[in-house]
């Protein structure tokens, strides 16, 4: 990865406590492919007293041996010290050094105590130095159970806690070419997200329908395996999931949904959900009016853009996409991109309301439903206002049908903000136009509103 973009709030937390006179533990966790060990060495690209240790999948003597020797450039007297981690560590916290292991969780795999012999070491010793210790990891659930959760050795000794999430949709823009139309922009947004391994990986010049040819469609392409070797890489027996994964790409999103694709009970469906939402590759949504954690109206979505694309047009379909060559993005992939983009479109139109409405101060944003009835943007203000809203990623022009079922779903939404009467604003977010009836409904009224692609790609998210 050649490019770093964005993070700067994680860069000044970490920077913030190299320079602190006291000492400093600090966890970094996401899934892979985030850049955190891009994020740690942009942080220390102007220091020299720092040791990165990246452990492998090996025995604990042999990253013993490999951290010295990392170690003893800038600190040679460590060579002088008992090859445990407990000296290891003492020894170059006495010297206030900066010190990365990355990949933490071979490293107790390797030796399942070390995350006890670093609380003891801290306790002890390490907090009356001035050193930095800090814990990088992609296992999401490794991490928790060494650092995170109440049970876990090192709980309540961080002193910084980085969760690397996925760039955010302006971050993201810096890795396309500046001759991408909004169009372009959403369409790769809505297949490689904010992921900095996928847009920095391929070659967005080519065009989107090239890169999806070589690159993911191809068994040779360089994202062909990338959602199986995560998810290999997490679970011991993946098989089940892959099919519950498979299950919600093709649109079976309610618990029952996924249980009787899958086939397997209902009642058993949660221990699988639940593991999928630990490791971020699911979401559980509800109404926008609900409680997540009572409602019974929940449903799940992939939430990395490009497992959605993997699970509904590549697993499994390896050979028709082997047979059909370079036609496979024209014949299958393009007739339906625009409906599997949607999703996405709809998710970034919500994040934009508060800069499309700078008069407003949102509370909530989300997606609203109930039986047949469904808006794809909704937006509570602290005033009151309700703001609604209909996406259509369509080739067609949004005609006024799409407006008045905007309306009409709208009118069941059943919100109760302290104070006055709901006062409702209507957003029609478009790829290609509206029909003459809707822009005379939009001149008539002042509680309409259309945005374009432009407007909707030209704001920070």
């Amino acid at each position: 990865m050649d490019r770093f973009v964005n993070r700067e709030r994680e860069l000044s937390r970490l920077r913030g406590c190299y320079e602190s006179r006291d000492s400093e533990m600090a966890v970094i966790f996401g899934r892979r492919r985030l850049g955190k060990t891009q994020l740690v060495q942009h942080s220390l690209s102007d220091r020299d007293d720092a040791v990165v240790y990246q452990a492998t999948e090996t025995t604990s003597q042999i990253q013993l041996d490999e951290f010295v020797d990392i170690a003893s450039e800038p600190f040679p007297g460590i060579t002088q010290i008992k090859q445990d981690w407990e000296a290891l560590l003492g020894y170059l916290g006495d010297q206030d050094a900066i010190v990365v292991l990355d990949e933490f969780p071979y490293l107790i795999d390797a030796d399942d105590s070390l995350p006890s012999v670093i609380q003891r070491l801290w306790d002890q010793r390490l907090q009356n130095t001035g050193g930095t210790l800090i814990l990088v990891g992609s296992s999401i659930s490794m991490m928790e159970e060494a650092t995170l959760l109440g049970n876990s050795p090192l709980y309540g000794r961080f002193t910084e806690k980085l969760d690397l999430r996925p760039l955010e949709f302006d971050a993201a823009q810096e890795f396309l070419p500046e001759n991408y139309s909004p169009e372009d922009r959403i369409f790769t947004w809505g297949i490689f997200g904010g992921v900095p391994y996928y847009l920095d990986g391929v070659d967005l010049d080519q065009g989107l329908g090239t890169v999806l040819t070589t690159e993911v469609l191809s068994q040779k392409g360089y994202l062909h395996n990338e959602p199986e070797y995560v998810l290999r890489t997490e679970l011991t027996d993946p098989n089940r999931y892959f099919a519950i994964l498979t299950a919600i790409a093709a649109g079976k999103t309610t618990s029952n949904e996924i249980a009787q694709a899958v086939g397997i009970d209902g009642k058993q469906i949660s221990t699988y959900t639940q593991k999928l939402e630990r490791l971020r590759l699911i979401e559980r949504e509800v109404p926008i009016t609900e409680e997540k954690a009572k409602s019974r109206r929940g449903r799940y979505r992939i939430l990395d853009p490009l497992f959605r694309f993997w699970f509904r047009f590549v697993y499994g379909k390896e050979d028709r996409y082997e047979r059909l060559g370079e036609g496979a993005y024209e014949a299958v992939i393009e007739p339906e991109l625009p409906d599997f983009v949607s999703p996405e479109f709809e998710t970034l139109c919500q994040r934009t309301l508060p800069e499309l409405y700078p008069e407003e101060t949102f509370l909530d944003l989300g997606r609203w439903w109930y039986k047949e009835h469904e808006v794809d943007v909704v937006g509570f203000t602290t005033d009151g206002t309700m703001v609604v809203g209909e996406c259509k990623f369509t080739n067609a022009p949004l005609d006024y049908s799409a407006l008045s079922s905007l309306e009409s779903h709208a009118a069941e939404i059943r919100w109760t903000p302290d104070g006055d009467d709901i006062d409702t604003k209507y957003a029609l977010f478009i790829r290609n136009g509206v029909t003459q009836s809707v822009q005379e409904a939009v001149s008539e009224r002042d509680d309409l509103r259309v945005f374009d692609l432009q407007d909707i790609t030209q704001y920070r998210q």
